[in-house]
Parts: structure tokens; C-alpha cells; sequence
């Protein structure tokens, strides 16, 4: 067989596959055996062998996984991946339903109610009808890459033939969930206690273990699948495409004809009571479902009405999660342990006898503050009963049987360091005051270091309590003191790895201002907090001169955390932090405008296809910012295509029309 022959063989084979993938995975009505899909996937697979320069990366056949990856890179998300409010309490329901009317007086709507499965959020990238990116939701700004798992999800398409005029040149996303039916969870839990290892707890922890496998071999083999429920163009920066479709349900039939997997287990109400009912009904019938949910989501149907009631810095005001009952159980309270958290609040928290609850072991659980104790009148010795609502950690419901006279008291020093405990009015938690406490001292270098922070690789936990025993650091500042000779003589710290974390230190000094104001550990300022700030605030002397008054006329900045921002910056240690920080050479300002001089892509449009290792818009930030134009299409007036790996149409476009395409390494060239 001659090449042009084995190309139009594997045009026709590829496309009688996704017949059949679709039809069997996302249908769930199949029209051939197993034998035959099987038979024609095989022929596929030795043609691309044969002639591998005919092989695509959207090819049928990398559903078996490739090449193991060594790392998770991070990916930043074109639009935050906003959680929802939860409730367990349908009366909330008519509260919510509340807000948005006297939000919108004047508006007429439907509600867009949906099961909740429990999987794991994540987001699809396509360009030119291809995926190029898939992430998991993360902190909602920043994800993981796993797009070499995603692509063995059957039920995920690779290539979208049946892609609107409207998205066929631009980039878009699509959100959804990915999870672990019921049958394909029990198979993997059998094969496991075959194999004398422990089970998984539940199909939510199975997913997310198969999304976090470095090799997707693993992950191809355990059954995942994907439920898609937001079309999110790459313009848009907006909770839906609120300027394609009119509603949620019209969004979500655009989905299924382009070929995603959607539930079809959803209803649009008039009104909230029709909500409630819908919600009673699946709260009686989901035992009956073939995978796990939790409860239901509840949307206003109408996009431009979601974009018009906005959201707040955690949550869209559109939106709303009501979870079910939670699951109970109860046992004996074994002691109750202080914990010190990094803002410096001294934490109850119940060490139980260990008790099954949803199929889980519970042997730890939240008892959040003093008044939680005296609420309770709990001792150790009580028989308690113990709920899993949804919570990363089970709480204490009440006490079921009293076994020991009186309440439990939190100790009067800090059970770290032995300094004082104060309790301020006004707030429920009990703090330890001392700003060398060990273990606060220890959060918060590890905070700092995070991922969404200053992103130091190679400062883990372990690592920062070498530093902290060893006295080479006596606050975060002081990581920009080290040096190599300083580092070697650690535990399990040779040369190389010492090299490396230094370097590592070196270029966190030019982390964007968002993150260090994040990694300042701020109380009640996250990501999306730090990155309002560093929008209004564009150098780190202004932020600090900022007055209470100034930071709550920020849209997003309540009352709370402006004051929690003004006191932060008037404490003499915190002060002395931020001087060392700037003498290290930390960025510490931004301009707004670079100057004419270091404008010089002014003038320029660059269009980016395939996966770089920059996040994509940290890449197009840097564009702008040197005066030059980011575009989602190619066209004659395009200047440079950046191209990473397994590029899109976009990659086509350019050589057809003579563009000049240039590799990231040479975009970094240009950028320096």
C-alpha cells in the first residue's frame, strides 16, 4: 500500500471509529461488537505504524495512553472556575431565589436545575476543533495539566467535527466532570484486593488518583468518563456564552450536537418550588443511578442574566449547590487535640474510634472553636455522632452519649511554642499571639512557597523544616539569603539538589505582584483577593499607605478583609518582612505600560497554537504588555504564530498564507 492510499485507509477508518466511540460511549447504544471496534482500531494502529508520519495527535488511537509524563505542569484558566455556595437546606433554596429578584426586579426567568455528580471539575481547551489542553480545576485561577489522561476518556472527544461557524477560528473551553462510574469503580476495587492492596474509599478518590497517574496507560484502564455542562468561548471571560446562546439549556443541546457527553437528567422550572421538587425527587431516586451524586446545581437559565447578576470573589450569584443529607455514624470520642493553623488560630479538632461513614474511615473530625465545645458540652470518652456532608474533614454533630462530666477546655498556651492564647472580640477563634511560633512560622513558609504563590519547586515541607531546625531562615524573607554551601550540609541535600533550590529561590524574585501578594498570607486574601489588589494597586508601597476606606470601595474587597489587609501592614514584623523582601529584589511594583523603549512588539499581532510551557496567558500578557496584539485567528495580517507541541489548524493556516511561525524558545529570544 502506497502512502496516498494508507492516508485516505486511515481518514475512513478514524472516521467509522468516532462512529463508533460516540455511539457507544456517549449514546450508549452501540450498532457493532467489541471484536469488530476492536478489529478496525487494530488496523488503524498498524497503518500509523507503518506510516507514522501519517499519525495525528487526535488520533483514535492515543485513547491507550502514551508516553508516561514526569511532572503536572500548571495552567491557567481563561476565566476563574468559580465554586458554588452550598446548602443543605431546601428553606435556603427560597432565600436564594430571593436574592436574584430583588437583584433583577425587573426580570422574568427559568432555572436550569441539574444532578451534582461527584467527580473531579476540569476544563477542556480545543483549537480548531482539536484538544490541545485539558486541567483540572485546582484553586479555580491555576489547574493541573492532565491532558495526556484526558485524552484516553472515551467519552471526551479528541477532534469535534460538527463545530459551529461561530467557534470554527477561535479557541474555546469546555467544562465539565470527570468521574468513575459505579461498575468500572467495583472492577478496580476487586482488582486491587486481588492484588493485596487497599481499596479505594469511593469513586471520587478513584478519579482523582487516575487523573494524578504521571503514566495514562494506568488511567486508560480505569473506565473514566466526562459529563461537559459549560461552553466557554475563549472571548467570553464570562460564566457562559452569553453571546451565542440565550440560555443554559440551549448552550447544553449546542454541546451534545457537537459531540460532548451531556446529562440528560436535567429540568427547567418556572420557580423555585418546582426546583425543590425536582431536587425531592432525586433525593429518593439516587440509588437507581449508574455513578454517584451529591446533590443538585441550580442555575438561572437565562446567560446574559447570569452576566448581569455577576459573582462574587468566590461564587457566581447565578448559582447555587444544594447538597444532600449527609451520611452519620456514631463512636467514641478519643481525645481532642489543639491544632495550630498558620494565621496563629488554635484549632479543636476530634481524634474518634474509627468508624465506616459512606464508605469511607473516619477517625479525625472538625470541632472548629470554643463556642463549638460549650455548644456541644462535649468531654473525651463521649459517644458522639459524627457526619461526612461534603466537608474535607467529617464534623462532630452532637454528643449521643455523655461519658465524662463537664466541657472540654482549649489549654491556655499555645501547645507549639507555649506563648499565650488570645481570643479577640468579636471573632470565635482562639489565637496563639506570637509571631516566631514555630508551627505558624512553618505554614507560613509553606504558603509562600506554594504553588499558587511564589512557586518555589523544590521548598516542600520536609525541605522547609531542615531550613527551620538548622536556623538558616528566621522568616520567609530570609530564603533569599541562601546559598549553596549553606544548603549541602542538610539532611538528604547534595550539591545538585542544592543548586537547583537555590535557582529555584532566584527566580521566584520575578513572580507577578498578584502572587506575592498572595504569599504574604494575608489573612482572608486568596488568589482571586491578591490579583484584585495587584489590578488596583500596582506597587507594593501604595497597597502598604492603603487606608480602610480605599480598599472597601474595591469591588470584590468586603469589610472583613479590607481591615484584615489595613493591619496586616501595620505590624512591625510584617514591615520588616516586606524591607528584606525588597532588598532581596522581590518585584514589588508593576508598570501599567512598559516604556517606548521595551515596546517592541508594538505594532506586531502573534497568534499561539499548541501546548507551551508558559501558561498561555501569562504568554499573551507578556505580548500585550510590550505593545503588541494577541489574536485567536490567523490571518494575512498575523505577524509571528508561536507554536508549541502538537499544534492546531492554526499551525496549517500560517504556512498556507506564508506567516512566519516561530518555536517558544525563539518567542523567549524575542521577549528578551
Amino acid at each position: 500500500m502506497d502512502i496516498r492510499r494508507a492516508g485516505n485507509r486511515i481518514k475512513e477508518l478514524v472516521g467509522q471509529i468516532e462512529y463508533h466511540n460516540r455511539k457507544y460511549y456517549v449514546e450508549d447504544n452501540p450498532v457493532i461488537s467489541d471484536y469488530e471496534f476492536d478489529i478496525l482500531l487494530k488496523e488503524l494502529a498498524g497503518l500509523e505504524a507503518r506510516f507514522p508520519e501519517l499519525a495525528t495527535p487526535d488520533s483514535p488511537t492515543r485513547r491507550v495512553g502514551g508516553a508516561p509524563i514526569k511532572e503536572f505542569r500548571p495552567v491557567r484558566h481563561v476565566s476563574p472556575m468559580l465554586s458554588l455556595d452550598n446548602t443543605y437546606n431546601k428553606g435556603d433554596l427560597s432565600e436564594f431565589d430571593g436574592r436574584i429578584r430583588r437583584l433583577v426586579p425587573d426580570a422574568r426567568f427559568d432555572y436550569f436545575v441539574e444532578l451534582k455528580i461527584d467527580g473531579i471539575a476540569a476544563s477542556l481547551t480545543y483549537e480548531g476543533g482539536k484538544l490541545t489542553v485539558a486541567a483540572t480545576r485546582g484553586d479555580g485561577l491555576t489547574g493541573d495539566d492532565i491532558t495526556h489522561n484526558a485524552r484516553t476518556i472515551r467519552s471526551i472527544p479528541l477532534s469535534i467535527r460538527n463545530i459551529p461557524e461561530s467557534l470554527s477560528h477561535t479557541r474555546f473551553h469546555v467544562r465539565g466532570e470527570i468521574f468513575l462510574p459505579l461498575k468500572s469503580f467495583e472492577k478496580i476495587n476487586d482488582e486491587r484486593l486481588s492484588g493485596g492492596l487497599e481499596p479505594f474509599a469511593n469513586p471520587r478518590n478513584a478519579a482523582g488518583g487516575s487523573l494524578k497517574q504521571l503514566d495514562p496507560g494506568i488511567t486508560a484502564k480505569r473506565g473514566l468518563d466526562f459529563f461537559a455542562y459549560q461552553l466557554v468561548p475563549e472571548d467570553a471571560g464570562r460564566p457562559a456564552s452569553a453571546s451565542m446562546f440565550e440560555s443554559q439549556s440551549k448552550s447544553m443541546e449546542a454541546l451534545e450536537e457537537m459531540g460532548f457527553k451531556v446529562n440528560k437528567l436535567h429540568k427547567t422550572c418556572p420557580d423555585i418550588g418546582c426546583v425543590v421538587d425536582f431536587c425531592n425527587d432525586w433525593e429518593d431516586k439516587r440509588a437507581e443511578l449508574p455513578y454517584e451524586i451529591d446533590g443538585m446545581v441550580i442555575k438561572v437559565d437565562d446567560l446574559r442574566l447570569q452576566v448581569r447578576l455577576g459573582s462574587t470573589g468566590k461564587s457566581p450569584r447565578w448559582a447555587i449547590s444544594y447538597k444532600f443529607p449527609a451520611k452519620q455514624a456514631t463512636t467514641r470520642l478519643n481525645d481532642i487535640i489543639a491544632s495550630v493553623g498558620r494565621t496563629g488560630a488554635v484549632t479543636p479538632v476530634a481524634s474518634l474510634e474509627p468508624v465506616r461513614i459512606g464508605g469511607v474511615t473516619v477517625s479525625r473530625a472538625a470541632l472548629y472553636n470554643a463556642d463549638e465545645l460549650e455548644r456541644l458540652d462535649i468531654n473525651v470518652g463521649d459517644i458522639v455522632l459524627v457526619e461526612r456532608g461534603g466537608e474535607v474533614i467529617p464534623k462532630v454533630v452532637k454528643v449521643v452519649e455523655k461519658k465524662t462530666p463537664g466541657v472540654f477546655k482549649l489549654p491556655d498556651n499555645c501547645p507549639s511554642c507555649g506563648g499565650g492564647l488570645v481570643r479577640e472580640e468579636g471573632e470565635a477563634a482562639t489565637r496563639c499571639i506570637n509571631t516566631s511560633c514555630p508551627v505558624q512560622f512553618q505554614k507560613n513558609v509553606e504558603h509562600y512557597a506554594s504553588r499558587g504563590a511564589m512557586n518555589i519547586e523544590g521548598l516542600g515541607p520536609k525541605v522547609i523544616d531542615l531550613l527551620i531546625g538548622a536556623g538558616l531562615i528566621g522568616d520567609f524573607a530570609d530564603l533569599y539569603k541562601l546559598k549553596t554551601d549553606d544548603l549541602v550540609p542538610l539532611e538528604r541535600m547534595g550539591k545538585k539538589s542544592a543548586d537547583n533550590l537555590v535557582d529555584n529561590i532566584e527566580q521566584s524574585k520575578g513572580r507577578p505582584l498578584s502572587r506575592l501578594y498572595y504569599g504574604l498570607g494575608i489573612r482572608h486574601v486568596g488568589g482571586r483577593s491578591a490579583e484584585i489588589l495587584a489590578a488596583r494597586f500596582n506597587s507594593l508601597d501604595d497597597l502598604l499607605k492603603a487606608e480602610v476606606s480605599e480598599l472597601e470601595a474595591i469591588n470584590e474587597i468586603g469589610p472583613v478583609m479590607a481591615r484584615a489587609i489595613h493591619d496586616f501592614f501595620r505590624e512591625g514584623h510584617n514591615i520588616n518582612v516586606i524591607n528584606k523582601l525588597k532588598a532581596a529584589g522581590i518585584t514589588n511594583s508593576e508598570e501599567r505600560k512598559a516604556p517606548e523603549a521595551h515596546r517592541n512588539f508594538a505594532g506586531k499581532t502573534f497568534v499561539f497554537t499548541g501546548a507551551i510551557s508558559l501558561p498561555r496567558a501569562d504568554a499573551e500578557d507578556m505580548v500585550k504588555s510590550r505593545g503588541g496584539k494577541v489574536s485567536s485567528s490567523v490571518s494575512r495580517k498575523t505577524d509571528y504564530v508561536v507554536a508549541g507541541a502538537d499544534p492546531g489548524s492554526k499551525y496549517s493556516n500560517a504556512k498556507k498564507l506564508g506567516v512566519e511561525i516561530i518555536s517558544e524558545d525563539e518567542f523567549r529570544n524575542m521577549l528578551s
